[in-house]
């Protein structure tokens, strides 16, 4: 009896992931879609604004994120003891904050060219769009912590899944922000 009423709490905190995973794919999605549109209403003003953009610093903090993934994905490993799963997700936590850094750092170049006419539009998309990631990145960077002092398989599966999204996130905004 246990055993299904846990299989039953598991399903149920898999559908929530998923909701959850969808929803915020879905607000993302509708935020790069304003930002392409506005891209192409006003190539132009978006594209000498795009010139006071760092990718620079972007490229690292992709570097950063994947290899925060890619420590996410070894504590969600089958088989990997508890202080391999533990370690890896502080791991994938502090590379987290750490692209949290970066990018505050790249906003404080960044925000002096936000209240010219030109910019405005670019930069308010702009810091709309990247600050709600980075939001996004410094909060499920505390949930790792959290899950990281008890790494039952099922939360760190849920935070990893969680995190890896929030990478796929940034790897589809860092070429439409940085390169076009």
């Amino acid at each position: 009896m246990e055993q299904a009423m846990a299989a039953g709490e598991e399903e149920a905190d898999t559908f929530i992931l998923w909701v959850l995973i969808w929803s915020e794919l879905a607000a993302f999605g509708i935020l790069i879609g304003a930002f392409l549109v506005a891209t192409m209403i006003a190539p132009q003003h978006f594209g000498f604004a795009r010139l006071h953009l760092k990718p620079g610093l972007a490229a690292l903090n992709t570097l950063v994120l994947l290899t925060s993934g890619w420590q996410a994905a070894i504590a969600a490993g089958k088989g990997v003891s508890v202080a391999r799963r533990r370690r890896a997700l502080v791991v994938a936590a502090l590379l987290g904050f750490a692209f949290v850094s970066i990018k505050i750092y790249e906003y404080s170049a960044e925000i002096r060219f936000a209240g010219e006419a030109a910019f405005r539009s670019f930069f308010e998309l702009y810091f709309l769009l990247t600050g709600f990631h980075l939001v996004h990145v410094g909060f499920v960077g505390v949930l790792l912590l959290l899950v990281a002092w008890r790494p039952r398989p099922a939360n760190v599966d849920l935070v990893t899944t969680l995190w890896h999204v929030i990478d796929l996130v940034w790897i589809v905004m860092f070429p439409i922000v940085y390169l076009v």
